[in-house]
């Protein structure tokens, strides 16, 4: 299986840091926020990964992440002129995906947690192509 990790998007609501940094670049806690996207994939076993951006902040990417070997995994970059969404992330990654399955998930998008393993274990017994992982909340700050 592969995963796309999706951070071409101008963080308009974080005007003005992100006019001079890509919004998953910026930290939270204590490491960018990248990197639990990035984390979500390698949990789920996935060790190929291309992370799709603007011209501009692939090249800041590219300086912090390198090729992916100091995570154990094979990071490949793919340039998306203009946010269009994640649809135009699976167009931009044909040839990366092939015939092999793939995940999506967007770059600004994390997930953390002691249970976050059990969805992927128990996906892996599923035959389905498109899993989605996600927990519908109608008021979101009484779960904070």
């Amino acid at each position: 299986m592969k995963g796309i990790v999706l951070a071409a998007g101008l963080g308009r609501n974080l005007h003005p840091l992100t006019l001079v940094t890509n919004k998953q670049l910026l930290t939270v806690y204590d490491k960018p926020m990248i990197y639990y996207p990035l984390h979500t994939l390698i949990l789920a076993g996935i060790k190929d990964i291309l992370l799709i951006s603007t011209p501009h902040h692939v090249l800041m990417f590219k300086k912090l992440l390198g090729d992916g070997s100091k995570f154990k995994i094979h990071l490949s970059y793919e340039i998306q002129k203009k946010a269009i969404g994640p649809a135009d992330a699976f167009a931009k990654g044909k040839k990366f995906i092939g015939k092999d399955a793939c995940a999506l998930i967007l770059g600004d998008n994390i997930f953390y947690g002691a249970g976050l393993v059990i969805p992927f274990l128990i996906s892996g017994l599923l035959t389905s192509k498109v899993l989605n992982f996600f927990d519908k909340k109608k008021n979101i700050l009484k779960h904070v």
